[in-house]
């Protein structure tokens, strides 16, 4: 029986690999995941991507409001059919990447999802744009959760790394095989839990220079940062020693080395510049 006795919209829908369909059906990490939310009946929870709703069963009645939003028209359809005579749970058939979260759920809340593959990256920094959600939790590609914890220096380490951990603290709570999707992905999987900081190392209305900046400078992950400001900004050695210097930048070091803390110090002393030539 489904929820108040709904029927569920009956036969399953066929998988879609164009969407980057694997679902999560092993109950133990579903179990697991519920758990690292740490819901409570006061939460409003967003979970993306519902899919065939495994996890959705385990955190309904356990949350305030569930919102489910699925792109899949006949997987929405069904989830609508199963939950349609409870007021907790409201289910939207839309592109998560359209949707403003904090707009849907109309208050502080909880993001959840097993993310597809291939827009994991867009749906990571959708969610650390303000307001953010009090903690997200993730099932993510391993390589994905490697890259989000790098260390400056590492060879995982990259432009994903800083953007993220800008705004966030970043935890790989435990790895997922692929026998517990159907079908299973040629892939390992993992379950990150992401904690926006209180104090985050750039201001909101910094974020979209601080973002570009990162990104183009390890375009050129390799050059010494005098190069790549020189470079990014059109400017002489001279000048691009200054700019480091006053964003107290060795500008003998690559982007690889640099922590979210001396980008967020590079972009405001770009701003600085430009405002001074402005």
């Amino acid at each position: 029986m489904t929820p108040r006795g709904r029927h569920d919209g009956g036969r399953m829908p066929p998988i879609r690999k164009g969407l980057g369909q694997h679902f999560l059906d092993d109950p133990r990490i579903l179990d697991r995941i519920v758990d690292a939310l740490e819901p409570s009946h006061a939460d409003t929870v967003i979970e993306v991507g519902p899919g065939q709703g495994s996890l959705t069963a385990r955190l309904h009645g356990k949350v305030g409001h569930l919102i489910l939003i699925e792109y899949d028209r006949a997987l929405a359809e069904r989830l609508r059919n199963r939950y349609a005579d409870d007021a907790t749970v409201t289910v939207m058939q839309a592109d998560v990447l359209t949707v403003k979260l904090s707009d849907v759920a109309g208050g502080p809340f909880k993001l959840v999802g097993n993310i597809p593959y291939y827009i994991t990256t867009p749906i990571l920094f959708q969610a650390l744009e303000s307001p953010r959600p009090t903690v997200a939790v993730y099932l993510v590609q391993r390589e994905v959760a490697q890259r989000l914890v790098a260390e400056p220096g590492t060879s995982e380490y990259g432009a994903l790394s800083v953007n993220a951990q800008a705004f966030a603290r970043i935890e790989i709570l435990f790895r997922v095989a692929p026998g517990s999707f159907r079908p299973p992905p040629k892939v390992e999987s993992a379950v990150i839990r992401v904690t926006p900081l209180t104090n985050s190392v750039i201001a909101d209305e910094e974020q979209p220079a601080f973002r570009k900046l990162v990104q183009d400078s390890f375009g050129f992950r390799r050059k010494q940062m005098r190069r790549v400001v020189r470079e990014l900004l059109d400017i002489d050695a001279a000048g691009a020693d200054a700019l480091l210097a006053s964003a107290e930048i060795d500008p003998s070091v690559r982007p690889e080395t640099l922590n979210p803390e001396a980008f967020a110090r590079l972009a405001r002393a770009i701003s600085r510049g430009s405002s001074a030539r402005s």
